[in-house]
């Protein structure tokens, strides 16, 4: 645990977690994670914003053992990564009210077992004077669940933003400081994360953009002492604008599939398209979701199990449908031995996807020299709709 002042009486309370590895059982975490808490003292009343992950309680409660009583705590987010420690906190303070959006409200008490008694729930753009400094809550619904909020400190200009702008990202820095290393840890938070609900977080960045805001701190990964940073990377991530760059995840079991890919990628580099190539068998699907924040096309290389795509390719267009990128357009090739229904399959795990589909090719066997020349008329296609759309 890391305490740190950031303000005059408002301090962070970080918890690092160096060694995790895998988030929700499914989001790599390369860099680990952190989770913080801020403690805001006014002259009358103390508050204490989020908390950490239950795994993480017997440390955030020590650091908590030499502080006065605080009188509330505020759940910006249900989820346990930030809420996890809350009931221990609640029983640390016996007083304490722990604050929430009323659609928190019910999710507290089904997800930790808060008691009603203790919660009130708080309105949009609702302040809390703590005596000498005022809190203002922002409702941000969807960033990333219905229930999640932000926290204005308006004299301190602080906007306490939960898992928005969040990275997950242990490190000992207070600030961003490494902008190149934020910046990568951001995106792919993003990417993993916010990126199914742009428009919504598009319409809550025009209204956080009107604050006069000095830094952000998020309840995930460092501070942002230049909020500009962060806010126009994000502008630029929730944008419709897609930039020159196709990715292609493919599995290739025999090297069939692996030869049209090669052509592809080899076709499109002459065409000035920017790659980005996975191998589904041994790809870090995070680093596959940040990629797609900015790809115009997304071209699945699929060979055919059982008359179906094979299931690594299956389960990253899942993944894509899931998180929604902001691809126009979407292509498959691939081999088969004697049958396939891949062509449909896959196209019907895309259906939350607005793109136009190109026309696939498959391939009985392995390739001859005819069907990479159509591999190589996908990736003219694909530059030339490119052109037009950049």
């Amino acid at each position: 645990m890391i305490k740190r002042e950031i303000a005059p009486q408002v301090w962070s309370f970080v918890v690092n977690d160096w060694n995790r590895r895998l988030f929700d059982s499914l989001i790599p975490l390369p860099d680990g994670t952190s989770y913080n808490a801020y403690l805001i003292r006014g002259r009358e009343i103390s508050v204490l914003v989020d908390t950490s992950d239950a795994a993480k309680i017997p440390e955030f409660l020590t650091a908590l053992d030499n502080e006065a009583p605080v009188d509330f705590v505020i759940g910006q987010h249900v989820e346990q990564d930030h809420a996890g420690a809350i009931p221990a906190v609640m029983e640390r303070f016996p007083r304490a009210t722990l604050l929430c959006t009323p659609k928190a409200k019910g999710m507290f008490e089904d997800h930790l077992h808060i008691p009603p008694a203790r919660i009130r729930t708080v309105a949009d753009g609702e302040t809390l004077p703590l005596g000498g400094r005022t809190l203002r809550f922002v409702h941000t619904p969807w960033v990333h669940w219905p229930e999640t909020m932000c926290v204005w400190l308006e004299e301190d200009r602080l906007l306490f933003t939960c898992d928005f702008f969040g990275s997950h990202l242990a490190s000992t820095d207070r600030d961003a400081v490494d902008e190149c290393r934020v910046y990568e840890a951001a995106k792919r938070y993003y990417a993993e994360i916010m990126m199914p609900f742009r428009g919504q977080i598009r319409n809550h960045l025009d209204r956080l953009g009107k604050l006069p805001v000095r830094a952000i701190a998020p309840s995930h990964g460092p501070i942002y002492p230049k909020p500009a940073f962060i806010f126009d990377a994000y502008r630029d991530w929730v944008s419709e604008s897609c930039k020159n760059v196709a990715v292609v995840p493919y599995v290739s079991m025999h090297g069939s599939t692996e030869r049209m890919v090669q052509r592809l990628v080899g076709r499109l580099a002459e065409r000035n398209v920017t790659v980005f190539l996975f191998d589904l068998a041994v790809t870090d699907l995070g680093k596959l979701a940040e990629s797609l924040v900015d790809a115009a096309t997304v071209v699945f290389g699929v060979p055919t199990v059982l008359a179906g795509p094979h299931p690594a390719v299956a389960y990253a267009a899942l993944l894509a449908n899931a998180l929604r990128p902001k691809a126009r357009y979407a292509g498959l090739l691939g081999s088969f031995g004697w049958a396939s229904r891949m062509v449909e399959q896959v196209q019907g795990l895309l259906s939350n996807l607005k793109v136009e589909f190109l026309e696939p090719v498959l391939v009985r066997g392995c390739p001859r020299d005819a069907d990479l020349e159509a591999v190589a008329r996908l990736a003219d296609q694909i530059a030339e709709r490119h052109a037009r759309l950049l």
